[in-house]
């Protein structure tokens, strides 16, 4: 989540080591980390990448306790994107709609931010049903069915339950043999869930991995504060990221990393409000106070100012460790923030316009949502096709960034 403008950049991490195990970033208090080098299957492993659940050594795993074949726990095992779906809410709300309550217009808001339109949540519509709709459409593209599906990642700061949504998102799509959770990381969100199935995949004997990014900012945007109503919409995105041997890996190379010290240019912090219930015997603190959540708060131009600077590096980071120049990258996929932001990113990496992907302008900053809404346009809209290397990045709350190295050797 970023805002529309600033200037000065904060303190710069330290470049990221390349060997195995050690951590990407400067100080105890900015941790990130780059994976190892990826170790080749042999034997039969390499040729069938399958296994009986018997076979699986974790010495308690037994064939009548699994429902279906695993693959084996063997380290190096690859993962590739082979489906995408996106879902939006039907009510959009346009700069000119936004200028009826606040002070602001359509010319003051594209200049700033890039951003024309928004969808928003209205009427019976949730969250949830955008995960379903978009994950439904990423097993579709896919070919895979729901029960085949082993895991669902569901990346989201906004859930319609504050328990977590990814199990009734799973119990909804039909995944009847997954378990699933929550991440929550904001506009970093997917970039992390899409490394973390990977990270499954790779040594967890998992073949089957929904990550769903989908945010609901619009219910933590005050409506009278123009310099965050005009950044945000609501919208779910999806990709299918199945097993597949070592030399077809299709993540090439990653970066992440966080700095907490960064919360107070960007939060929504929870707040209290006085219990019902009176204070009992005497005791002050007693019954607790009832937790809500504040609106958006946010410092656009330290925000700003953190994004230009650390997206680049964080790409460049990634780009080292997969072994690749910038000039290798045939679209680069950034959170869809703020279109100065994107254009700046681009310029420092010297990629040309014509391979940036953006939909900001007719969706607004849609949080965790953003890079898979933008990346199952593009699909669709057959700009990426099979064999193109994407470089992509989310950046946002926590502070937290991270940029992933992708190719896409299974989109048609």
């Amino acid at each position: 989540m970023v805002a529309a403008s600033g200037l000065a950049p904060p303190r710069l991490a330290v470049p990221c080591p390349r060997a195995a195990g050690r951590g990407c970033g400067g100080g105890h208090h900015r941790v990130g980390f780059l994976r190892s080098a990826p170790v080749a299957l042999a034997g039969p492993a390499a040729a069938q990448l399958r296994c009986c659940a018997s076979t699986v050594d974790d010495g308690v795993v037994s064939a009548a306790a699994a429902p279906k074949p695993r693959l084996p726990r063997v380290v190096g095992m690859g993962s590739k994107l082979i489906g995408c779906g996106s879902a939006t809410p039907s009510l959009s709300v346009s700069n000119d709609d936004l200028s009826k309550i606040v002070e602001t217009s359509d010319e003051w808001i594209a200049a700033r931010t890039g951003i024309r339109n928004r969808r928003v949540l209205s009427g019976n519509e949730t969250l949830r049903e955008l995960s379903v709709q978009a994950a439904k459409k990423a097993l579709e593209m896919a070919q895979v069915n729901a029960d085949d599906v082993d895991l669902v990642l569901l990346c989201t700061s906004t859930p319609d339950d504050l328990f977590g949504g990814a199990a009734q998102v799973l119990a909804e799509v039909g995944c009847a043999n997954a378990f699933g959770f929550d991440i929550t990381a904001a506009c970093s969100g997917f970039i992390i869930g899409l490394i973390t199935a990977t990270r499954f995949i790779k040594g967890g004997g998992i073949r089957n991995i929904l990550v769903i990014g989908a945010d609901a900012l619009s219910q933590f945007v005050d409506w009278t504060d123009r310099g965050t109503c005009i950044l945000f919409g609501d919208a779910a995105g999806a990709v299918l990221v199945q097993a597949c041997s070592a030399d077809e890996d299709g993540l090439l190379g990653f970066c992440v990393q966080s700095d907490g010290n960064g919360q107070k240019h960007l939060n929504c912090v929870s707040s209290h409000v006085e219990s019902i219930l009176s204070k009992t015997n005497g005791v002050p603190s007693f019954p607790p106070k009832k937790a809500t959540f504040s609106n958006i708060e946010m410092n656009g131009k330290e925000v700003f100012r953190f994004a230009v600077r650390c997206v680049p590096q964080s790409i460049e980071k990634a780009l080292e460790e997969a072994g690749l120049p910038a000039s290798s990258i045939d679209w680069l996929l950034l959170h869809q923030a703020n279109q100065r932001i994107i254009d700046a990113a681009a310029s420092r990496l010297d990629i040309p316009s014509d391979k940036v992907i953006s939909n900001l302008a007719n969706y607004g900053n849609t949080s965790a949502a953003s890079i898979p809404l933008a990346l199952d346009e593009a699909v669709r809209a057959g700009k990426v096709k099979a064999g193109d290397v994407i470089a992509a990045s989310g950046f946002g709350a926590g502070l937290t960034w991270g940029s992933a190295i992708v190719k896409c050797n299974c989109f048609t």
